[in-house]
């Protein structure tokens, strides 16, 4: 794939790069080793001076930013706003919580028959970051802003059609202060990932994607043995009981169906509904997808842009034709628009058997499945029946469903009456094939730190 930004609203090129050559990726591994021998002996207070500056520089350039992001890979402006407005307070909590994230951890010293004894959190030095298009800024940031402030560096290798966004983050980070190397944005496909892994400098990786590339990357960093963070896929259910509040739910399930034009791992893709709310919570959930404008993103009164790539809604496409020719009944959407851009409509699919290729697989789309179940045991069943395990969605006004869905959803996340989203205050991750370790939260900013047992007798 080339490294170009091609607007998906019109298919149009607007601007190519160059792969960085063999020769500028040694450059870049060689100055994040001399850059880390220095900047992990700064102090607290010095990276987070950095980070606020950093924070003020997204929150001053948020409209081009976004403008930035919207051409490159199709989300609305307006929401490609809050993108920027999110990774600025990360920024912030970061830069003012890292030093008490870190800090030392005594132990009982005379449990060890020692004068003192301690566990450490200490950098380990530079983490290939390798990141998808749907959240250019914010996936990146989520990894840069803790690892930063940790006392590691950075080496980001981003998705090919969101290179403008990539620039921008070392740019960023180097205009706040950052020493130069700290944080380097390396212009390179997928073919080269593997080199740049395998090199002795790169301590650790994290990436947020596929399953078949979390698998290689997983497989290479195993053979290194170097430490991995992998967010993945996920096909989030969302799960409505009686006792749901109907009007609201439904009109979160349009909007969590339908963030980042359905593009996002932690969307409500399954949507199980108990059979005695079914009918109503359906008629208000087509009316509320099918009252979504599709439209330019560039325009703010735009509910959903075009998908990011041509090819990405040629998998909706052939997602949503199997599901049909299978025996899916089609309540809203279902057809690809004319014209230019690769957009597609909201779209709600019901009579899912297994057979579909939907019931399996992770639709990046704004595509909805809609099944209906007699009670909460059947609930849970078909919420657990996927090889994905990243976030969940439940609503109930009943108190022991609720501890249920907690206790028996296999997910790194459960919300409960409210959308799967992501704060820097918490932990953000998944299980089985969504993966493993967390970003954000106490547990993100400790992931790429040695915890050093300290023994000090008399």
């Amino acid at each position: 794939m080339a490294i170009a930004t091609i607007n998906p609203a019109t298919g149009e090129t607007v601007k190519t790069f160059d792969e960085s050559s063999d020769e500028e990726v040694e450059a870049a591994l060689a100055l994040a080793v001399e850059t880390f021998a220095s900047y992990r002996l700064t102090s607290f207070a010095e990276r987070a001076g950095w980070m606020r500056r950093a924070a003020d520089l997204l929150d001053a350039e948020v409209e081009t930013t976004a403008a930035m992001m919207t051409t490159e890979m199709g989300k609305t402006v307006a929401s490609a706003r809050q993108e920027v407005q999110k990774c600025a307070k990360a920024c912030r909590f970061y830069a003012e919580h890292a030093e008490r994230l870190l800090t030392d951890e005594p132990a009982d010293a005379s449990a060890v028959g020692a004068r003192k004894a301690y566990a450490r959190y200490q950098p380990l030095g530079p983490v290939l970051a390798i990141m998808p298009w749907n959240f250019p800024l914010w996936q990146a940031m989520r990894f840069a802003a803790p690892a930063l402030m940790a006392g590691n560096v950075g080496l980001l290798k981003h998705a090919s059609n969101v290179p403008q966004t990539a620039l921008y983050m070392q740019d960023l980070f180097e205009r706040a202060g950052f020493p130069r190397g700290a944080f380097q944005t390396l212009l390179v496909g997928s073919a080269k990932v593997e080199g740049i892994l395998r090199d002795r400098r790169v301590v650790a990786a994290t990436l947020t994607g596929s399953g078949p590339a979390g698998s290689a990357v997983a497989s290479v960093a195993g053979d290194e043995i170097k430490k991995t963070v992998l967010e993945l896929g996920g096909s989030d259910p969302f799960i409505v009981m009686p006792s749901a509040d109907l009007a609201r739910a439904a009109r979160v399930a349009a909007v969590a169906r339908t963030l980042n034009n359905g593009q996002s791992c932690i969307a409500a893709k399954r949507f199980i509904v108990h059979e005695a709310v079914a009918d109503e919570f359906e008629q208000r959930f087509v009316e509320a997808m099918a009252a979504l404008r599709v439209g330019d993103p560039m325009e703010d009164g735009t509910d959903i842009g075009p998908l990011a790539t041509e090819s990405q809604r040629q998998d909706v496409v052939e997602l949503v034709g199997d599901a049909v020719a299978k025996g899916a009944r089609v309540l809203c959407g279902g057809e690809v628009p004319g014209g230019a851009g690769w957009y597609y409509p909201p779209t709600i699919l019901a009579g899912i058997t297994p057979e579909m290729r939907v019931h399996t697989e992770e639709l990046f789309g704004p595509v909805a499945t809609l099944y209906r179940v007699a009670d909460i045991d059947e609930a849970i069943e078909l919420a657990n029946a996927t090889e994905f395990g990243l976030g969940s969605n439940a609503w109930t006004q009943d108190e022991e469903e609720r501890a249920r869905f907690v206790r028996d959803i296999e997910a790194g996340m459960v919300f409960i009456n409210g959308n799967t989203t992501s704060y820097p205050d918490l932990p953000f991750g998944g299980v089985k094939t969504s993966g493993y370790g967390r970003e954000l939260s106490a547990h993100g900013i400790r992931e790429f730190c040695n915890l050093k047992t300290v023994w000090v007798g008399e």
